[in-house]
C-alpha cells in the first residue's frame, strides 16, 4: 500500500503528517507543492501544537504487510 505524506511545521515547529491513501502516480511535484501552500495559506488544518505555518517536505511510502499463518 502506498501513501502520500505531507509533511508541515506548525507554531510549535513540531512536525505535522497528513496522510493520503492510494496517491496517483506518477506524483505532480508542481502540483503537491501547490496544494501544500494552499494549505498553509488557507490555515485548512490545525494541530494541537497550533497553525500549520511552513512546508517541509512531502514523500511516498511504500508499505508491505506479509500475514502470517498461525496453526
Amino acid at each position: 500500500m502506498k501513501v502520500l505524506e505531507l509533511k508541515f511545521r506548525n507554531t510549535d515547529d513540531k512536525i505535522v503528517t497528513l496522510s493520503l491513501d492510494a496517491p496517483i502516480e506518477p506524483v505532480d511535484p508542481a502540483l503537491i507543492n501547490n496544494v501544500m501552500d494552499t494549505i498553509v495559506t488557507e490555515n485548512a488544518f490545525i494541530s494541537s501544537g497550533g497553525d500549520l505555518v511552513k512546508k517541509e517536505s512531502a514523500r511516498i511510502v511504500e508499505r508491505q504487510v506479509t500475514d502470517i499463518t498461525l496453526g
